[in-house]
């Protein structure tokens, strides 16, 4: 089992940041890979970025790319997502999420991942 815990959402301004910190606990996660998505009003869950078990590899939603960042630290069993230049649309739940089952490398359906975390508020105001 494997329980994620998501942390450092709340609100920020238009054209700030912010980073979301996913901790996770029962199993280490470091040969896993890992994604953030997420859930505005309104609309389906998406996929937001991903990064392999290594670090070596990430991939990003073109709606993200090039102002977030998500990076992992195998010995803290922790994932991140640097948000930069935020916009209005970021605002969303945000779930972190483990495949521990699937072996693809960077997965960007939602069914590829059986660990979830509870989900974090990010509310972007201008």
């Amino acid at each position: 089992q494997v329980q994620l815990v998501e942390s450092g959402g709340g609100s920020g301004q238009a054209g700030g940041s912010l980073r979301l910190s996913c901790a996770a606990s029962g199993r280490t996660v470091r040969s896993y890979a890992m994604a953030w998505f997420r859930h505005a009003p309104g609309k389906e869950r998406e996929f937001a970025a991903v990064i392999d078990w290594s670090g070596g590899s990430t991939y990003y939603a073109d709606s993200v790319k090039g102002r977030f960042t998500i990076s992992r630290d195998n010995a803290k069993n922790t994932v991140y997502l640097q948000m930069n230049s935020l916009k209005l649309e970021d605002t969303a739940v945000y779930y972190c999420a483990a495949d521990t089952r699937s072996y693809v490398p960077v997965g960007t359906s939602s069914a590829t991942y059986d660990y979830w975390g509870q989900g974090i508020q990010v509310t972007v105001s201008s």
